[in-house]
């Protein structure tokens, strides 16, 4: 981990209420895919952890982010060059050396973005990449096409505007992988963990108080004990879940 400063390069609507976001600094710290950053917001008590989507050059880190409050909406209306706190390299990631040779990736709205650093690392690995995105319709569509450079995607919205209808746990059973990784939001996660074939890792999306792990807020009980999700995870293997089929 790593508080540093770092400015906003540029940002831009990336679909409904979905913001790109270019951070430009040092975010050396940033190794794996699947790890965040926290942001520390004028006027706002606690920061807003953020997965990180890509990171280019060792300077530039790439985050999506959908306004869901004040804080994530006072951070679409700050203008080029505003300096932010940041902390930098939290999480532990998604471990790519366990994916075999066709992994599956799989995202659920926002929890799309880790995705494509991870396909990035995971072709140059040499794997044969397939991606599942689920959306509520066709206008919060993110990242399908820069996804599609990396292998066969399949989209999925719950109202059928685009792709093919229904959610993304309904055609697991349909697909052939090695190995899964899926972000999202919970009930897509429960889901995709009693369709899921063999084994997988899970990226949580999780309100975090400090996010490295000091104030236990976002703790959660798992297969060896209590974790917490900001300082343990936020990826966690499929058999640490205690969740039931």
């Amino acid at each position: 981990m790593k508080k540093t400063k770092l400015k906003i390069q540029k940002q831009k609507l990336l679909a409904d209420q979905v913001y790109d976001l270019r951070l430009s600094g040092d975010v050396s710290e940033i190794t794996a895919p699947g790890q965040f950053i926290n942001i520390e917001l004028p006027g706002f008590f606690l920061r807003r952890p953020i997965s990180v989507c890509d990171v280019y050059g060792g300077d530039i880190v790439r985050i999506l982010y959908k306004i869901a409050g004040h804080g994530t909406r006072l951070l679409s209306g700050l203008p080029e060059g505003t300096e932010l706190d940041v902390l930098t390299g939290l999480g532990n990631g998604f471990d790519t050396g366990s994916s075999g040779d066709r992994p599956l990736l799989i995202g659920g709205g926002i929890g799309s973005a880790p995705m494509l650093m991870l396909a990035e690392r995971l072709k140059a690995e040499g794997r044969s990449i397939t991606s599942v995105l689920g959306f509520n319709s066709e206008k919060d569509i993110i990242l399908a096409s820069e996804l599609s450079g990396y292998g066969r995607v399949i989209v999925m919205t719950a109202d059928g505007s685009f792709g093919e209808k229904g959610l993304v746990s309904e055609i697991l059973p349909e697909l052939e992988y090695s190995y899964f990784y899926a972000c999202g939001p919970g009930p897509m996660l429960r889901a995709v963990y009693s369709t899921a074939s063999g084994d997988g890792e899970f990226s949580f999306e999780e309100r975090m108080g400090c996010g490295f792990g000091a104030c236990m807020g976002c703790s959660m009980e798992t297969a060896s004990g209590m974790k917490r999700i900001c300082k343990d995870g936020p990826v966690f293997k499929k058999g640490e879940l205690l969740w039931k089929d």
